[in-house]
């Protein structure tokens, strides 16, 4: 039997997808959840072969649960919304659903699925060119033991690279994520942040004065006194940005 889990805060649309499912009793559904949380524990308990995930839902997102998830499940997302497209498919989705979803679609999703396990291939997001991504959520979510943080960008002070993960700095405390520079800087710097070094972005707000250590050495003062090295790239950058 092939393990799913329905995730979606509208208990119509589980029951459509319950429905579906009927035609395929291969699939044996071990769990439904309202919420990402309740589903952040079913994944971790069922340990599900596919999880049919709405992106749009209260407390955290579908894309957010999915960031949570050191291993997750195969996954296609069904939401209302076209603007999620590109970054469903960047997570490696299946497919992606538009509601209301027909029983024709949702058999072409599940195919897809079938033919992915029989012979895997990135997925191909060609036929959505015209898709823009939309920052809806200026925030990002972590777990702290068995809890989930959800840390609005204003918060945060600075980001530090540290091995395979990043370490998020907010007042009084820090937290560890799995994910890479590259893609943090991208999700904050059109938010007051600024790549300073390879190691470190910095909260504009934050940077208190700029000090020389050497001929061509730099470091930025936060608010708190903490010091963060600036490469000769990153001076320059915080020099044009801050007109200085």
């Amino acid at each position: 039997m092939i393990k799913v889990i329905l995730v979606d805060d509208e208990p119509l649309a589980i029951s459509v997808l319950q429905g579906y499912l009927k035609s395929f009793p291969e699939f044996d559904i071990v769990a439904t959840c309202q919420n990402g949380f309740e589903a952040l524990k079913a994944i971790q308990q069922h340990q599900p072969d596919l999880l049919f995930l709405d992106i749009q839902m209260p407390k955290i997102t579908g894309l957010e649960l999915l960031e949570l998830l050191e291993n997750p499940p195969a996954v296609i997302f069904t939401t209302a919304f076209d603007e999620f497209a590109i970054k469903a498919f960047e997570a490696n989705a299946i497919d992606y659903l538009l509601k209301p979803i027909s029983e024709e679609r949702f058999a072409k999703a599940l195919s897809k699925w079938a033919d992915k396990n029989a012979k895997p291939s990135e997925p191909d997001i060609a036929v959505l060119p015209d898709l823009k991504t939309s920052e809806t959520h200026k925030r990002i979510v972590v777990k702290s033991g068995n809890n989930i943080r959800i840390i609005p960008f204003e918060e945060i002070r600075y980001v530090e690279a540290y091995d395979d993960y990043i370490k998020i700095h907010i007042l009084n405390d820090c937290f560890l994520k799995k994910q890479t520079m590259q893609k943090t800087e991208e999700m904050l710097q059109q938010h007051n942040f600024l790549r300073v070094h390879r190691s470190y972005i910095v909260q504009l707000d934050q940077i208190t004065r700029i000090e020389a250590l050497g001929k061509e050495s730099f470091i930025a003062k936060l608010t708190d006194n903490t010091q963060i090295p600036l490469s000769k790239t990153g001076y320059l950058k915080i020099k044009s940005t801050l007109g200085i």
